[in-house]
């Protein structure tokens, strides 16, 4: 990381005297210009190459905004993208755009800002984006948020135009437009960007706005199913490479593990869609274990729940639970099996019209009774599970499903009715359920403490029932042991990047 906060006084420049007649003053953590650099740094340079292949979202991103604008005719929608947030005084955490912003323009730089009014049914889009910081000035060079010395070229209003398929404008225009807004209403998505939010005062129907987008968002287009799949296909390389390296990290720290994973992310796609759990041992019955500092330990069980997020910021989210040594221990294979049929179950109830919670419900049931053969639960389901009890809870903790999409927790912000009522083509969602025996739960013999199973895919909707997006990888115990011991004769240290 470049260091640019080193300061060269100079007793004529400051910053009540930015100008003398050989230096030019930067600001308080940067060094001064001599004045001949600063000529000489305006002078004889090319225009920087930038891609301006349309985006490949962009009829969507338009129809999605055609719809927006149909919804809230009356109004002027204001969607920020956000800004870069300080990781360490000027060093900042790699942007990501907000997630509302994307899915309406598939733009993935800070500080822009879409504008959306209705005229006749139509959608009148505007992106307001900063102005190139290119060899024209001297923010080429000087400007370490926009110089396209620091951070590399960036479309401005022309470029985004192009790219993106929606007219541009000057962010330094924003302000302005605003105030000349004439329609009754003007709805902002908050919480992204500041200063949008304080120039337009608070309305009771922002929430409206926000709760539109999730419910829009619930049903995936073919281009969205097209990059979860994608997301979902460099996800299984991700588990290639951890069973590649499994050997590898016996005895060393789970992070091991998280490593070889995470660079597949990077290499295939933009980054991980959240962070990566790699639990072993006991660590597999915290539900979100992402420390990834204990030991990998032969015998032991392996619960890698990991996605990958694709350039266009799909994800996926996908859980296997494997032996560190390549075989199931008798029970192992027990428990894994019983949390197999409940997902099987669970995933079979998937289809349109079906309620949400149908196959949480399902595969509780079979979970539940397996615990009440084994002894475990007192009851049977039909008591144990009553409203009133709940007593399988203890065992299994999470629900079975969530939405995924562009987050992984997809939709949060989408109506209650919407998001967990019957269920709809294009819908995609986990099913993951999980049984759980904590180290230090007394109320299951010893053998079974500390182990914890999870198997998670993620499925998609059909007109006539599910697709199984993540089947590439396997699920029964046979089957995963043969994967296992496949990837591991084609050696160790080749990740096939």
């Amino acid at each position: 990381m470049t260091d640019d906060s080193i300061i060269i006084p100079d007793p004529d420049v400051s910053a009540e005297n930015p100008v003398s007649e050989y230096w030019i003053w930067m600001g308080p953590h940067r060094p001064a210009f001599p004045r001949h650099y600063f000529e000489n740094m305006t002078q004889n340079w090319g225009l920087s190459p930038l891609d301006t292949t349309p985006h490949p979202a962009a009829e969507f991103a338009a129809q999605r905004r055609t719809h927006l604008a149909q919804t809230f005719p009356d109004a002027t929608l204001v969607i920020p993208t956000g800004n870069m947030k300080v990781r360490a005084n000027d060093t900042n955490f790699r942007f990501r755009p907000g997630t509302d912003f994307f899915y309406l323009t598939g733009c993935f730089d800070p500080d822009v800002v879409l504008v959306i009014r209705s005229e006749a049914g139509e959608a009148r889009s505007t992106l307001y984006v900063a102005e190139r910081r290119d060899h024209r000035t001297h923010e080429y060079f000087s400007d370490s948020h926009y110089g396209e010395l620091w951070v590399g070229p960036r479309p401005g209003v022309a470029e985004a135009a192009q790219i993106f398929g929606i007219p541009a404008a000057p962010l330094e225009q924003l302000e302005a437009d605003l105030q000349a807004v004439k329609t009754p209403r003007t709805l902002v998505v908050r919480g992204f960007d500041e200063r949008v939010d304080g120039l337009v005062s608070a309305h009771a129907d922002d929430h409206a706005l926000v709760e539109e987008l999730g419910d829009m968002r619930l049903t995936k287009d073919d281009f969205e199913v097209a990059q979860l799949q994608l997301a979902i296909d460099y996800t299984t390389k991700g588990f290639e490479d951890v069973v590649r390296a499994l050997p590898e990290a016996v005895n060393r720290s789970e992070r091991v593990i998280e490593g070889v994973f995470n660079l597949r992310a990077r290499v295939e796609g933009n980054d991980v869609g959240y962070e990566t759990i790699a639990a072993s041992g006991s660590h597999a019955t915290i539900l979100h274990w992402v420390h990834n500092h204990g030991e990998v330990r032969n015998g032991d069980l392996l619960l890698l729940d990991a996605g990958v997020e694709c350039h266009n910021l799909y994800t996926a989210d996908v859980t296997r639970t494997m032996p560190i040594n390549g075989t199931f221990s008798p029970l192992q294979r027990k428990i894994y099996e019983l949390v197999l049929a409940a997902q099987e179950a669970a995933i079979a109830e998937v289809a349109p019209g079906v309620s949400f919670f149908k196959p949480h419900e399902t595969a509780m049931k079979v979970i539940a009774q397996g615990l009440y053969e084994w002894g475990i639960l007192p009851d049977p389901p039909e008591i144990s599970m009553r409203r009133d009890k709940q007593m399988h809870r203890r065992y299994t903790l999470h629900g079975t499903s969530h939405m995924l999409g562009l987050d992984v927790h997809d939709c949060a912000n989408a109506r209650n009715e919407s998001a967990y009522g019957e269920l709809r083509p294009g819908f995609v969602l986990t099913v993951e359920p999980g049984l759980y025996f904590q180290p230090n739960d007394l109320t299951v013999p010893e053998e079974y403490r500390g182990i914890g199973v999870r198997i998670e895919d993620d499925i998609l909707v059909t007109e006539t029932g599910y697709r199984n997006l993540s089947a590439g990888l396997p699920r029964t115990v046979d089957a995963i042991e043969a994967w296992m011991r496949e990837i591991q004769g084609r050696g160790i240290t080749n990740l096939n990047l």
